[in-house]
């Protein structure tokens, strides 16, 4: 279930997601982009954002150590939220392609 992000982790969300999209990235990547001083802050990015359920983890299959990502597109989490509110219909409107 998709919960809402505080402002600080919706910003590093919109950079992740501005270079990486539906892309796979691995933490190195992300920590290459958001250039974050700490990595154990950066641990805590990912984790909350997968806690809030904006981004899926996997098992790289080359390197079992290491840890893939993948983001939740955004119109997918915020249709998610809307549903929580009852407020879909309306969201779906607003998402829909034009003709």
């Amino acid at each position: 279930m998709t919960k809402a992000l505080p402002k600080w982790l919706e910003n590093r969300y919109a950079v992740l997601w501005g270079k990486f999209r539906n892309a796979p990235f691995n933490f190195e990547e992300a920590e290459k982009l958001l250039r974050e001083k700490d990595p154990k802050t950066l641990s805590v990015v990912l984790s909350d954002l997968r806690n809030l359920g904006w981004l899926s983890v996997e098992l790289d299959p080359k390197t079992a150590r290491k840890r893939l990502y993948q983001l939740k597109p955004p119109e997918t989490a915020l249709k998610e939220l809307a549903a929580q509110h009852h407020l879909a219909k309306p969201l779906d409107e607003f998402f829909k392609k034009p003709k």
